[in-house]
């Protein structure tokens, strides 16, 4: 990732519009101009975290930072009415979003948005907290992916699937302790496909959200699968679904 050190390259990086990962900011009391970047960061969507000085100066790679570090991200994230609309602009198929919750590591989301735009997937849709950002490291990850596949980044990952549901959208979530598994249920309207991290799992306001909650069968002593992997089984399960029901609307 490219670090921004000092007021005045965040400042302008800011004012320039460019992608922007996150701003990382000293801990503690703050003189005028870091509130007044505080304030413009804000406006311009970008998340914030407020770190103690030490952690700011291994970040920063320097202790010249003025109490500010960026982090340039590789691709500017969309907002999620953005991916709705596009995605309904571009559809020639019922609309197939991923919905990550909590997947923290830049190689496997960097592998899932490489296994969505093979499944043909609309998007990925990330929060921004608790979770890898788009940086160099997804992109390498992605195979070049992150460059077509699009991306939006919500604050709120469950007022967004609400948000989703309004637009018609139905929320399957991944859970190895649900009895249906991904094979029982139909994967073939407007779908977002809800996973969380391989640790914890979804969170428990993101499962209340879920409109089914499936399983991936799995035999021997490791229950979960990567993520990346677990996203390729069910998008390409809706794959085949969405091709069988089209087959028999054409023969009929």
């Amino acid at each position: 990732m490219d670090r921004l050190t000092g007021l005045h390259a965040v400042e302008e990086a800011l004012k320039a519009g460019r992608p922007l990962e996150r701003i990382v900011v000293a801990s503690g009391r703050h003189g005028e101009r870091i509130e007044e970047l505080v304030q413009l960061a804000r406006r311009r969507g970008v998340p914030l975290r407020f770190e103690d000085r030490a952690q700011v100066d291994r970040l920063a790679g320097t202790r010249e930072h003025q109490g500010v570090v960026a982090l340039a991200a590789a691709k500017q994230p969309l907002g999620l009415e953005d991916l709705l609309k596009g995605a309904g602009e571009q559809r020639t198929h019922k609309g197939l979003l991923v919905l990550l919750d909590g997947v923290e590591d830049p190689q496997n989301l960097g592998a899932v948005i490489r296994t969505a735009l093979a499944a043909g997937a609309d998007g990925v849709v990330i929060p921004e907290r608790r979770a890898a950002g788009l940086t160099e490291s997804v992109a390498r990850a992605s195979a070049g992916a992150l460059a077509h596949l699009p991306v939006a980044r919500v604050t709120n990952l469950a007022r967004a699937m609400e948000e989703m549901k309004e637009a018609g959208y139905w929320l399957v979530g991944l859970d190895e302790r649900a009895q249906k598994t991904y094979t029982d249920v139909d994967l073939t309207g407007p779908l977002g496909i809800v996973l969380g991290s391989e640790g914890t799992g979804l969170h428990e306001l993101v499962r209340k959200r879920c409109d089914f909650l499936v399983s991936i069968p799995t035999t021997g002593p490791v229950r979960s699968l990567n993520v990346s992997v677990a996203t390729g089984i069910v998008l390409f399960e809706a794959v085949r679904q969405r091709n069988n029901k089209e087959r028999k609307r054409q023969d009929a």
